[in-house]
C-alpha cells in the first residue's frame, strides 16, 4: 500500500464515538506526517447496522476501530470483518474480558456507557481540546464542528469568552473579523444561529488596545489604537453581522463570565 495516500479509519461505537475518536487521535501523535481521513458512526446498536458498516469499510479499504459493550454488535463487526476482509480493533473487549475474569462476573452491557459515566468531564475535554485548536481563525475548515463561533475584531474577548465556553463543554471557535478582509468561506456557509458577534464601543476597545501597545512596548502613535480606526473597524464589523444574520453581544462593559453565559442562553434560545 502507498503510505503517501490517504489512509480512511472508521470509528463505530455505541455511544457518541468521542471515547473512540480519542483513543486513536491520541496514538495517531505517534506517527508523524500521518495522513488520514476518519468516518465517525456513533450510536451503532444494530447487529445489521454494524455489517452494514463493515461492509462500507470495505468499499473504502478502510481500517475499523470500536468500542461496543453489546455483544451482538459487536459479534456482527468480528463476523463481517471475516467475511469482507476488513481490519478491525476492539478498544474495548480486551479490557471487558480481563476484567470479567478478574472479577468471576458477566458484565452487563450498558451501552454508552464510557460516555454517560462522566459525560461532563468528557465534554470538558473534547470542548478545550477543540477550542485550543481553533482559536484565532486557525483551522477554518473545521468550523462545521463548532458549537459556537465567535467573530469580532481584535481585543473583543473573543478567546477567552470561548475557554469559559469550552469548560462548560461547548465547542466553540473564533474568527477575528479583519478590515479588508473578507472572512472564510467556511464561516459564512454556517448556521446563522450558530456564530455570534462580539463588540464593544471605541473608547473602551481603545483603552485595552493602548493598554496592549504598552505591554508590547510598541509607540501609541499605531493605527490599531486609533480612535477613528478602530471606529471604522467596528462599524465595518457590525455592518457584517447583520448582514450575514449573526447575533451579537456588546461586550464593552461585561465580565468575560457574562459574556460567556450571555452566548450560552442565545444558544439555548434557538435549540
Amino acid at each position: 500500500m502507498d503510505r503517501t495516500e490517504t489512509q480512511t479509519i472508521y470509528l463505530v461505537s455505541d455511544g457518541t464515538c468521542r471515547t473512540c475518536e480519542q483513543v486513536v487521535r491520541a496514538v495517531l501523535l505517534n506517527f508523524d506526517g500521518a495522513d488520514v481521513r476518519m468516518y465517525r458512526a456513533a450510536n451503532v446498536r444494530q447487529a445489521e447496522t454494524a455489517t452494514d458498516l463493515i461492509r462500507r469499510a470495505a468499499a473504502d479499504r478502510a481500517m475499523v476501530f470500536y468500542t461496543m459493550v453489546s455483544a451482538e454488535a459487536r459479534e456482527a463487526i468480528e463476523e463481517a470483518a471475516r467475511q469482507y476482509m476488513v481490519p478491525v480493533v476492539d478498544l474495548l473487549g480486551p479490557v471487558l474480558l480481563g476484567l470479567s475474569d478478574l472479577l468471576a462476573t458477566v458484565p452487563e452491557p450498558k451501552p454508552g456507557i464510557l460516555y454517560t459515566t462522566d459525560r461532563a468531564q468528557l465534554d470538558r475535554i473534547d470542548a478545550v481540546e477543540y477550542t485550543l485548536h481553533h482559536d484565532d481563525g486557525r483551522r477554518a475548515s473545521e468550523l462545521d464542528k463548532a458549537d459556537v463561533v465567535l467573530v469580532g475584531v481584535s481585543r473583543t474577548s473573543k478567546s477567552t469568552t470561548c475557554f469559559y465556553l469550552a469548560y462548560s463543554g461547548i465547542r466553540a471557535a473564533n474568527v477575528p473579523l479583519v478590515s479588508d478582509s473578507p472572512p472564510p468561506a467556511e464561516l459564512l456557509a454556517l448556521d446563522p444561529h450558530r456564530v455570534i458577534g462580539l463588540t464593544t464601543n471605541p473608547h473602551r476597545l481603545q483603552t485595552i488596545r493602548d493598554a496592549r501597545l504598552r505591554g508590547w512596548g510598541v509607540e501609541l502613535t499605531s493605527s490599531y489604537a486609533d480612535r477613528v480606526e478602530i471606529a471604522r473597524e467596528l462599524r465595518a464589523a457590525d455592518a457584517l453581522m447583520a448582514s450575514h444574520g449573526w447575533r451579537c453581544i456588546d461586550v464593552s462593559y461585561r465580565a468575560t463570565e457574562e459574556t460567556a453565559r450571555e452566548v450560552r442562553q442565545l444558544l439555548k434560545d434557538t435549540g
